[in-house]
């Protein structure tokens, strides 16, 4: 330990240089971390706010939930067996406010759920986004496609679908609109794959996420860029002490000769590792929770305390790797060919 303290206190500069990088990169993968939760609330929150279980879609639909129209029959025997099941559909439209302005929104329509706002004919609940746009309790909404008019009864808050907003509306109201009589999904809370119905796919929450285009592309682009960041980051590190042993073979093969050990040295190594390492995290924490917290209100972002900690021990990982390969090095020297070469 004091070794490793001799060392950095002796190599600020080097030491400072390295801690400025980690930071950086540090703070770019929660910054984009944060973005990728952010906009997976806002392209996806009405599914991931459902309870873990098993969603089911027509296996004809070829795994697009728009194509699939679930059996009236089949339906009704699942939420006969199921007693928490639901059947839903979800279908992209507009709304035309009291400013005869259009509004983009997904209309959600549901049986009796708790999952589910259920609404009266000629009834609406939006999401909370809409305030914004100057829609309050009261209003009366219009549909092209429809023929009477919509009353907003509520509010509810951080319910999106693929970046809209939902208005969730009445069964009869739906059919009106889109001219159909079946539901395309049906949910059950708790379920399991060994649940089979005939003719009809299953899918847990986190397949059935995948299979909305948008959400599936999104997560994987920006998921890849901070897996990347993360992997620089340990190449940054087993760089950076591999041309300080370079330039230390000299005095390493001293310390051999007069007896300490490679492990020794092995832990001088780790110690500057997770102090640098620490001390860049501890800030970019920091700095990453405080835009949290201002950041627009209009920005898809979000970054808890479970993930920014389950990437600062990614980042440790990656270090202790980085460090570890780095130092191989040093177990190869010999002390009287090191001593002759002098230090570099």
């Amino acid at each position: 330990m004091n070794l490793a303290w001799k060392e950095i206190k002796k190599n600020k500069v080097r030491f400072l240089i390295l801690g400025s990088i980690v930071f950086l990169v540090s703070l770019l993968t929660f910054i984009i971390s944060g973005l990728a939760n952010g906009l997976s609330q806002d392209n996806a929150a009405l599914i991931k706010d459902l309870p873990e279980g098993q969603f089911y879609m027509n296996e004809d639909a070829d795994e697009t939930y728009n194509l699939s129209r679930i059996d009236s029959g089949i339906q009704n025997e699942i939420l006969k067996i199921q007693k928490d099941a639901v059947a839903f559909s979800i279908q992209m439209g507009f709304l035309n406010d009291e400013a005869d302005k259009q509004q983009s929104i997904a209309f959600v329509t549901s049986t009796d759920s708790k999952l589910f706002e259920n609404v009266k004919h000629e009834e609406i609940i939006l999401d909370s986004s809409l305030k914004d746009k100057g829609i309050k309790v009261g209003d009366t909404l219009t549909n092209n496609q429809f023929s009477g008019k919509f009353v907003v009864k509520g509010f509810v808050d951080q319910k999106k679908y693929s970046h809209a907003p939902v208005a969730y509306i009445s069964m009869e109201d739906y059919k009106e609109i889109y001219r159909v009589e079946q539901m395309q999904l049906v949910f059950t809370p708790e379920g399991d794959s060994s649940q089979e119905f005939t003719g009809l796919q299953s899918f847990s929450k986190k397949d059935f996420l995948n299979t909305i285009p948008s959400y599936s592309a999104e997560q994987m682009s920006l998921n890849m860029i901070v897996w990347f960041l993360v992997v620089i980051s340990g190449m940054l590190f087993a760089i950076f002490f591999y041309m300080m042993n370079v330039q230390k073979i000299g005095l390493y093969g001293i310390l051999k000769a007069i007896g300490l050990k490679t492990s020794r040295l092995f832990k001088m190594i780790w110690t500057q590792m997770v102090v640098i390492t620490v001390i860049s995290l501890v800030i970019s924490i920091t700095l990453s929770q405080v835009f949290n917290m201002i950041a627009p209100e209009g920005m898809p972002f979000s970054l808890s305390f479970k993930t920014t900690g389950q990437l600062s021990i990614v980042f440790l990982i990656i270090g202790f790797i980085g460090a570890t390969l780095s130092g191989i090095q040093i177990k190869k020297i010999e002390p009287l060919q090191a001593i002759q070469q002098g230090e570099v």
